[in-house]
């Protein structure tokens, strides 16, 4: 028909308009792709972008690990108490799979609003603002912009949280090493209590981190990060198969424990479950990164399924090995023998490698804004200076 015949035509006029509008995009997103930082360039990319040069799948998959695996997954066995032996792990699995597919959302809207909006990038702020003003709500259109302020405000506070509390299991883990050093053994079958030689502060501790710390977050491409995070990951497996070893042996009769916990101790596990998924902040970053990001979504799905199944491993397996005896962090109820102190060395090794993957999200939403302010000539010296006052306020 005409009037078929004449809208295809113009169909066909706006998609050849767009692309050749798309090479000049690319070319500039491939001259710039390395300077983006991790918010400002944590888009998801448009389809002809997705075989840039970037990190593979599995250094991706190195990084999602690596970001969900930092300390709460110690205190998981005393969150499995809280819950339950039955509730604890359908709660863990419910809620690995609630936050796998928040994640998938995420994912989606931005390609969305990339492909809508034809923007070969679309970070955490922009994801939300262009989400608000498609909204059919008048107020949440009006207020677009805040929405966008609000997501990097509570970005920003959610990863400098995690490096605070990294700060303080690193400080306390090597205060712990250091002051059984006299009275730690070879014998592992000799399970009692150490008595602690009082040491330095553990301030000090924190304060002889602070120049490792500072270096290291002076580190800003993912692709070196890489490394880091698969030095993280070994290390920290390398802990989690001594910790697993260990209390395999003698467990006791599990029908003893009880499947579900007192609903008032419930909240605990909440709390120190939703703590253990601490990976949220790197999903676009890493999606964008990719070098093929068709792959991220089955990268995503695998991530979580091994960082879910490791959680619900360990929570069960110390449980029912140290049931109520069970202590806050599962490394604490180790024998004090070199074998189960090098768990805390291990651990200390892949917390400070991870300090610098939570660090990168907060720093690159920061330093752009701030860096835009001044003239070239003082960009760099501000960069440092950010980047220092920043590690200093986390190691406060």
């Amino acid at each position: 028909m005409p009037g078929t015949k004449s809208a295809g035509s113009v169909q066909e006029a706006v998609d050849l308009t767009l692309d050749l509008r798309s090479p000049p995009e690319s070319a500039k997103k491939l001259e710039n792709k390395e300077d983006f930082s991790v918010l400002n360039g944590s888009p998801s990319e448009l389809p002809s972008l997705e075989t840039t040069k970037g990190i593979t799948a599995f250094q991706t998959l190195i990084h999602l690990v690596k970001g969900n695996m930092g300390t709460g997954i110690l205190g998981l066995p005393l969150a499995v108490k809280n819950a339950g032996i039955l509730m604890g792990p359908l709660s863990l699995l419910a809620m690995g799979f609630i936050a796998c597919h928040c994640m998938h959302i995420l994912v989606r809207c931005a390609q969305h609003f990339c492909h809508r909006l034809n923007r070969p990038f679309m970070d955490y702020g922009d994801t939300v603002m262009h989400g608000l003003e498609a909204s059919p709500s008048a107020w949440l259109r009006k207020h677009a912009q805040w929405g966008r302020y609000m997501v990097s405000f509570f970005l920003i506070l959610t990863q400098l949280g995690f490096c605070c509390v990294y700060i303080v299991f690193l400080a306390d883990n090597v205060k712990q090493v250091v002051e059984a050093i006299n009275v730690t053994t070879n014998n592992c079958h000799y399970n009692e209590t150490a008595n602690l030689t009082p040491t330095l502060d553990s301030r000090l501790y924190m304060l002889a981190f602070l120049p490792v710390l500072v270096l290291l977050a002076l580190i800003r491409n993912l692709r070196v990060l890489s490394i880091f995070s698969m030095l993280a990951n070994l290390s920290m497996l390398l802990s989690l198969v001594i910790i697993a070893q260990y209390s395999v042996q003698d467990i006791p009769d599990p029908s003893r424990l009880p499947l579900i916990a007192s609903w008032k101790t419930y909240s605990l596990f909440f709390g120190t479950a939703i703590f253990s998924f601490e990976s949220i902040g790197v999903v676009l970053p890493l999606e964008n990164k990719m070098m093929n990001a068709r792959r991220f979504p089955a990268v995503l799905s695998l991530g979580m399924f091994i960082v879910t199944a490791l959680y619900i491993g360990i929570g069960v397996l110390g449980y029912m090995r140290f049931e109520n005896d069970i202590k806050a962090s599962i490394t604490l109820n180790l024998p004090n023998c070199w074998l189960y102190q090098s768990v805390k060395l291990f651990y200390v090794a892949g917390i400070l490698c991870t300090y610098t993957l939570q660090f990168y999200v907060p720093a690159e939403i920061i330093i752009p804004f701030a860096v835009s302010q001044v003239s070239k000539r003082w960009a760099l010296l501000l960069d440092l200076s950010i980047r220092f006052t920043m590690v200093c306020l986390t190691c406060k």
